[in-house]
């Protein structure tokens, strides 16, 4: 799993993840994903490239927007393909985090 971070206008932070968000790759990106998370208030998850989702993938993202919003913060996850979509909204995931399909409409929910 890689993860790439981006700073956008307006404080957004956009983690651009890439690859298997399975066990492996959640162990591979948590510590710094949580850094992130601890320390920002405006969070665009980019799921685009990832290729495959799995619960502890899902635990991470939860953890993480969790610990965004107890600092009054937004997180939100973009383009995630229509496998991992399916996982998001068959798991109940996007009843806590909003999933949004273009840039725009991500900055728009974390920004509002």
């Amino acid at each position: 799993m890689e993860m790439k971070i981006e700073t956008l206008a307006d404080d957004i932070t956009k983690v651009n993840l890439e690859g298997r968000l399975d066990i492996l790759g959640a162990q591979q990106i948590d510590l710094h994903f949580n850094v992130i998370v601890a320390s920002q208030r405006k969070v665009i998850v980019d799921l685009e490239q990832v290729l495959f989702l799995a619960s502890m993938g899902i635990r991470t993202l939860i953890i993480g927007a969790k610990t965004v919003k107890l600092k009054g913060g937004r997180m939100v996850l973009l383009r995630p393909s229509a496998d991992v979509h399916k996982v998001l909204t068959a798991m109940g995931t996007d009843t806590v985090i909003p999933i949004v399909h273009d840039l725009e409409a991500a900055i728009s929910a974390v920004s509002g």
